[in-house]
């Protein structure tokens, strides 16, 4: 598993339509898609990236997001991790505190500008190398990054430097939203701003239930849906839903509804 302390610097290549499901954003994130397009979808809104665009993603979000590669080329990103201890000790070193929290979108398209597309330009030599960016050359670019977004985007101090857990929130409301996001139930605790067993607590006053079967029985009746009303196919469905495997999910809807999801779906 990586260190999530520690900065990053990831690339992105894919020649087919790739369809991740889901992710959790657990650092700020810097990127730049190179070609090709990217769908996202967070905090119930859908966002489009395309070749050209600049974008940034604040941390501990759920999002999902499908990639697409141009006709007869590659899908090409190159994102930053903007890591919990460089940002702390930039804040400390320019004495850039939070001024006020900050309210607006969890993803920013950014406008273009020439010091983005010079920082870009300065990454790809490595990207292209296919070599691992040695870790103190990465913490210098990662630095770069964020006094860059700070330089073009001032508003974004209110982000970078808030080193804050999640704070307490309407766990039904949350829970409704993103239930269909196949993370595990302490990630679950953690974003609604509770301990693992306050997560349990208030979510069995709420459900009367636990997690873990609620979550599977709005799943699968999602997955119902999905194959007798809108004709998906069962292979699409399951990670739509939150399973991550095809098995576990033909296993559980079988035993749910009494047929197999390939039969729901030939009806």
């Amino acid at each position: 598993m990586e260190d999530l302390e520690k900065p990053h610097i990831l690339y992105a290549c894919y020649s087919h339509l790739s369809r991740e499901g889901e992710n959790f954003v657990p650092e700020h994130v810097f990127s730049y898609v190179m070609s090709g397009s990217m769908e996202m979808f967070a905090g119930g809104k859908k966002y489009l990236f395309g070749e050209g665009d600049y974008r940034f993603f604040r941390k501990n979000q759920l999002a999902r997001f499908v990639k697409h590669p141009p006709a007869g080329g590659e899908y090409r990103a190159i994102s930053v991790l903007m890591d919990k201890n460089t940002l702390q000790t930039l804040s400390n070193e320019l004495h850039l505190p939070v001024r006020k929290p900050y309210t607006g979108d969890g993803i920013i398209t950014l406008r273009p500008h020439n010091l983005f597309s010079s920082f870009i330009s300065s990454l790809k030599p490595y990207m292209d190398s296919g070599q691992v960016i040695n870790p103190a050359l990465t913490n210098i670019k990662v630095r770069e990054a964020a006094m860059i977004l700070l330089e073009t985007n001032p508003e974004l101090q209110n982000v970078l430097f808030d080193f804050s857990e999640p704070g307490k929130i309407d766990l039904e409301a949350y829970m409704n939203e993103h239930y269909r996001f196949n993370v595990d139930i302490a990630r679950f605790a953690y974003l609604t701003g509770r301990s693992l067993a306050t997560f349990k607590r208030d979510f069995e006053k709420i459900y009367h239930t636990s997690p873990n079967r609620w979550l599977q029985q709005k799943r699968l009746e999602d997955a119902y849906v999905l194959l007798k009303e809108k004709g998906w196919k069962t292979s699409d469905v399951y990670m739509e839903v939150g399973f991550k495997d095809f098995s576990h999910f033909s296993y559980a809807f079988k035993k749910a509804f009494g047929m197999a999801p390939s039969m729901v779906a030939a009806q």
